[in-house]
């Protein structure tokens, strides 16, 4: 075979071994399946800035009473059960004091002794003065009575201010209700020995129509309150809100504190019972007309803030924004987004910016 026989040979056979060992070149494919999104339409309205915090509804000052003994002593009456209605005037509790029912009678006892002093002076006065105008007495006797007089009549008063304190704290064991009111808490029964600190809680009696809550502010938000803002109470299992105003803010705080107390009251009473937890939205800033967002739709990444724009392309724009007043449910837009846009609300996170969506409808 000639050489150049030889080369169209192997020439041949190369042709044929590289297209026996070809494949079909790998299609790179791109999907291009929509994403489904819910977008909703901004449109300015009116907006509020609230404060949200957590409360307590408690009785108003004065409408709460807890009341112990005066001293050490024995319940003889506690006639009201936990529950019961009182009217001012019921009897609550009677103690048996027997200190002070000895020493009334040790008191009056005194007062007796006093007052023989006083009427046997004034005999005495009387009797030498007739002698004295008839020359009979002399002069330093009679001013001797007089002055005896004087100080069985200051003994006289001493025993009887002596007495009447005595009475006072004697009357300390007749406990009467002060207001009408409900037995919120009942701690002991007739025979039970009790002492007079406030540890020893005897009743606790709450007058129902003036219950208040009583809400933990953070510090920084309370420049935003003011007294007689409106304020919404959310109650545990309650389709609606009560309506209430802020009736009083702190006027110092806790410098090392992180909250405060501020107290706000129903617009038409309530039947919440005292120690229900509520959570409280009140009223600071109103926006006649405001851009607002679902805070779902919120997108935060380190420091900024975007929002996902369902455009008329049919893709998802990423769009930064600024923020302005919140509340636990929307967040206003102060910049970044027109009135009339389609902001989306769900199917926007991990959602890449120019990708291909679809609404649901």
């Amino acid at each position: 075979m000639t050489m150049a026989g030889s080369r169209l040979a192997i020439g041949a056979l190369t042709l044929l071994l590289a297209g026996g060992c070809s494949k079909p070149a790998v299609e790179e494919v791109q999907t291009t399946a929509a994403a489904p999104v819910k977008a909703v339409a901004v449109a300015p309205a009116p907006f509020e800035g609230v404060v949200a915090a957590s409360g307590l509804v408690s009785a108003a000052p004065g409408a709460d009473w807890v009341i112990t003994a005066p001293e050490p002593a024995r319940i003889v009456e506690l006639p009201k059960a936990e529950g019961d209605r009182v009217k001012p005037g019921d009897l609550l509790v009677r103690f048996e004091i027997p200190a002070r029912t000895t020493d009334v009678a040790a008191r009056r006892a005194e007062v007796d002794q006093a007052r023989a002093r006083v009427e046997n002076a004034q005999a005495s006065v009387k009797r030498l003065t007739t002698l004295f105008e008839h020359g009979v007495a002399a002069q330093k006797e009679l001013e001797d009575a007089r002055r005896d007089l004087a100080e069985a009549r200051a003994a006289l008063a001493q025993a009887e201010a002596g007495t009447e304190a005595a009475a006072v704290l004697a009357a300390r064991s007749v406990v009467r209700a002060r207001f009408a009111g409900v037995i919120a808490k009942r701690a002991h029964n007739p025979g039970d020995m009790v002492e007079a600190t406030s540890a020893d809680l005897i009743l606790r009696v709450i007058d129902p129509s003036k219950l208040q809550v009583v809400a933990s502010v953070p510090i920084p938000d309370l420049v935003r309150v003011q007294v007689g803002k409106p304020v919404r109470v959310l109650v545990p299992g309650a389709d609606e809100p009560e309506d209430g105003k802020v009736l009083t803010r702190p006027a110092a705080v806790d410098p090392t504190g992180v909250s405060a107390d501020v107290r706000i009251a129903f617009n038409s009473g309530t039947k919440l019972a005292a120690g229900t937890p509520v959570r409280v939205e009140i009223v600071a800033e109103q926006r006649a007309a405001a851009l607002a967002v679902p805070v779902e739709a919120i997108i935060r990444e380190e420091d900024d803030t975007f929002v996902m724009v369902a455009g008329a392309d049919n893709k998802a724009h990423k769009r930064k924004v600024t923020i302005g007043l919140t509340t636990p449910k929307q967040a206003e837009i102060t910049g970044g987004l027109k009135a009339g846009e389609m902001v989306i609300v769900q199917g926007q996170q991990g959602l890449p910016d120019g990708a291909a969506i679809t609404q649901d409808k």
